[in-house]
């Protein structure tokens, strides 16, 4: 594995005495501050919605994308920030921000309009990082010249790119319309950059199995990633996701069996891994299933309750073998 450079990593629970290595506890001992993100719709769009790769879409992705509701209806890339910033405000305790470009796919457009919104992004007060999601797909060396660019000391660099399973058939049933093998590439390609990625995985794809999943996290383990966010499969309504439940009315995972799944993941991988997030989450008014997802404080203290019962924690079962 091409090793990140210049990186502060830090041991599970070094600070926090979390069982995982806790994306939010690296920024706090990191930057001595609070260090928040301030989500940006872009208007990009993206090429499984536009008909270069189909119309549908992935079938867990709503009309909005991946929007925050900060960013619902501000045209401005500086006014989307500025409402993120007062919305989550809640005291005047020193705090600095990442330009997070989180709806759609962030990289799909000319490398100099790209720099364009980048600068924009970063230009906005308190600045400390620039975070990137993306699709494998979506990514070339022109545009890894651009997001290079912004690398300097004490900044947050990242991108962001939808794995969400190694398995080709599993992405075929989400409608990613991209493989594996793509996103393998596109990691390798981002490592000759030394650009920090994050992946999404989600857990409970119908069809895939406990051992498949588990073969996700230790192919992870294996690959250049240095972040990885987790997310349960939820029903978002007028998704397709939502008329093919509403036809098959599959099984989802309870609260019990993903938080049982996510620590078996976590014990499967590589220490030094980021965890950005262990659960999706989205409005009352817009989930369908599972509502114990609108519980997230609840599903957070369920998975260290499990890890404590254990006594095991992140790379509990991770063993160094030939990573890339």
């Amino acid at each position: 594995m091409q090793k990140q450079k210049n990186r502060k990593i830090f041991n599970p629970g070094k600070w926090s005495g979390k069982p995982y290595n806790f994306f939010g506890d690296y920024l706090a001992a990191a930057y001595s501050c609070r260090v928040l993100k301030l989500p940006i719709d872009a208007g990009f769009s993206c090429p499984n919605r536009d008909g270069t790769l189909s119309f549908d879409g992935c079938v867990f992705c709503s009309e909005e994308g991946s929007a925050s509701p900060t960013t619902g209806g501000l045209s401005s890339i500086a006014d989307q920030m500025l409402n993120a910033k007062n919305t989550f405000r809640r005291s005047e305790k020193d705090t600095k921000y990442i330009a997070y470009f989180q709806a759609f796919t962030n990289t799909y457009a000319p490398p100099e309009k790209l720099k364009k919104l980048y600068d924009e992004a970063v230009n906005f007060p308190d600045i400390t990082g620039l975070m990137i999601g993306t699709r494998p797909d979506c990514i070339n060396r022109e545009i890894l010249e651009v997001i290079s660019s912004y690398k300097k000391e004490n900044f947050e660099l990242w991108i962001e790119l939808g794995l969400q399973s190694v398995h080709d058939k599993s992405l075929e049933n989400l409608n990613r319309q991209h493989t594996f093998k793509q996103t393998d590439d596109a990691l390798i390609m981002i490592a000759e950059y030394n650009i920090p990625v994050c992946v999404h995985v989600i857990l409970g794809i119908p069809g895939e199995t406990w051992a498949e999943m588990m073969e996700t996290a230790e192919t992870i383990s294996k690959l250049p990633v240095a972040g990885v966010k987790l997310h349960h499969l939820h029903i978002i309504k007028d998704t397709p996701l939502a008329y093919i439940y509403e036809k098959e009315q599959f099984s989802l995972m309870s609260l019990k069996e993903y938080v049982s799944t996510v620590c078996d993941f976590i014990e499967r991988l590589r220490p030094d891994i980021l965890i950005h997030r262990l659960m999706g989450d989205r409005m009352e008014e817009s989930l369908l299933q599972p509502k114990w997802g609108l519980h997230k404080g609840t599903v957070l203290q369920a998975i260290e309750d499990e890890f404590s019962r254990r006594c095991t924690f992140q790379g509990f079962l991770y063993t160094e073998g030939d990573e890339k």
